[in-house]
């Protein structure tokens, strides 16, 4: 049975996403009340996210049936590397969407919304115009940096398929130049280059990232400077 056009293949992502969304956020109001000291709000807030986990997988097996293992010892090893690949190209699938298309249409909106909402409140609110002026440059900065860590994890897992056909790792060197040396944050992947540095930060372009001070930290996860690490970069051929 083709499903590809049913209102109900839609409805399952559309629960899907609904779902994950919302174990994201009850993950998040977790961490915050958990920094408030409501330990039993905050231990209610995690359970309830557990459940939505529940929830979204159940509605992805349904999207997914052939990613489904009900009985592993009935599996051959072509079945699991079959299996591992399906799981591997969806990944794929998902990162190369959001970095060479998701991710780049936001940062150019956020980039329209910054001009044309800073102008039309200027008159009347310049002080609430300049707040939501600072939140579209953040989140059009945010979308840019984004962009190369959906990358580098699209790149991650066509490598990991790549080796489950038995082809080799591409070798993988770091930059000896300091001026063009990036490096990684550990805790999200943002991926620090010192030839666009980080402006909102006060980081210039062309900004070795030793040069960088101390307290600086990663724009999107917060995580400190000594959590990055050197960027390895495939070798060209």
């Amino acid at each position: 049975m083709d499903m590809s056009n049913s209102n109900t293949l839609k409805n399952l992502e559309a629960a899907f996403g609904g779902e994950s969304m919302a174990n994201r956020k009850y993950l998040f109001f977790a961490e915050v009340t958990k920094q408030l000291g409501m330990k039993e709000l905050s231990k209610l807030f995690k359970e309830t996210a557990n459940q939505e986990t529940e929830h979204a997988f159940a509605h992805f097996r349904l999207l997914h049936p052939e990613l489904v293992v009900d009985d592993l010892s009935s599996l051959t090893e072509e079945d699991k590397k079959a299996i591992a690949s399906r799981c591997l190209e969806l990944a794929i699938e998902g990162e190369t969407y959001e970095y060479t298309t998701m991710y780049p249409e936001f940062a150019d909106q956020a980039k329209i919304d910054l001009d044309e909402q800073a102008a039309a409140e200027f008159k009347e609110q310049e002080n609430e115009s300049k707040e939501h002026a600072a939140i579209f440059r953040k989140a059009a900065s945010n979308f840019g940096f984004l962009t190369s860590i959906e990358h580098h994890h699209a790149d991650q897992y066509t490598e990991a398929l790549s080796t489950l056909d038995g082809v080799s790792p591409q070798a993988k060197t770091v930059s000896d130049d300091p001026v063009t040396r990036k490096w990684i944050c550990r805790q999200c992947s943002m991926i620090y280059d010192p030839i666009v540095g980080d402006p909102d930060s006060g980081i210039v372009a062309g900004t070795a990232f030793e040069d960088i001070p101390d307290d600086w930290f990663c724009p999107i996860c917060g995580a400190s400077k000594k959590l990055f690490v050197p960027y390895e970069e495939a070798i060209a051929a």
